[in-house]
């Protein structure tokens, strides 16, 4: 069976300089009836595990530090058995959300992943934050790029450890050279394609 790609929406509360925001959070599945990889562990488990459905989790990949994207991810590991990969640079985050205990393994560039017969590959895509991560899976023709790209363009900058000129050179240098039909997933809101924000990254 070839791998496919679910989604769950997960809504929460996002806290940026002592604000809190209400959003909603797009978590990815790709695996198959047997095996499941989880991209991002946003504000509780439960839906995340109702997602998965029984499945076997090989890994939960985070795509970087921000609390909206890993609240989830120490109860998720809990449930399920998985490992957490997650990209040192942004330890400084996961601290403040998981302070007692850490991710089991490093993401950066060209870490693996083999689920369901499809690999995906990981990209470090700085400047939304510093360890900033997207996987390309290039088989399913998508890139999974947590809050770096989106329909529109790139993520936001204006925050602690952020940078624009740093988001526009990773997409740049990273995402844009990939195939134009690439299907971007995003961490919030609408699918889109690399060629359809090829104008839009400045």
């Amino acid at each position: 069976m070839r791998a496919r790609i679910d989604k769950a929406v997960v809504s929460g509360v996002f806290s940026l300089d002592g604000q809190d925001f209400d959003v909603d959070n797009n978590v990815w599945l790709v695996g198959d009836d047997d095996e499941v990889l989880v991209i991002d562990a946003p504000h509780r488990a439960e839906p995340i595990v109702e997602a998965i459905g029984g499945r076997r989790v090989t890994a939960i990949v985070l795509t970087h530090g921000h609390n909206d994207h890993i609240t989830a991810a120490v109860d998720l590991r809990e449930a399920t058995g998985a490992p957490i990969w997650f990209n040192p640079c942004d330890l400084m985050f996961w601290k403040v959300v998981h302070p007692s205990t850490l991710p089991d393994h490093p993401v950066g560039y060209g870490t693996q992943f083999n689920v369901a017969g499809t690999t995906l590959a990981s990209m470090h895509t700085p400047g939304h934050s510093p360890g900033s991560t997207c996987l390309y899976a290039p088989d399913l023709a998508t890139v999974f790029t947590g809050d770096t790209l989106f329909c529109g363009g790139p993520g936001a900058t204006g925050r602690s450890f952020s940078d624009h000129p740093t988001i526009v050179r990773s997409i740049r240098s990273y995402l844009l050279p990939l195939p134009g039909d690439t299907v971007v997933r995003t961490g919030h809101g609408d699918d889109t394609t690399i060629a359809a924000e090829v104008l839009n990254v400045s």
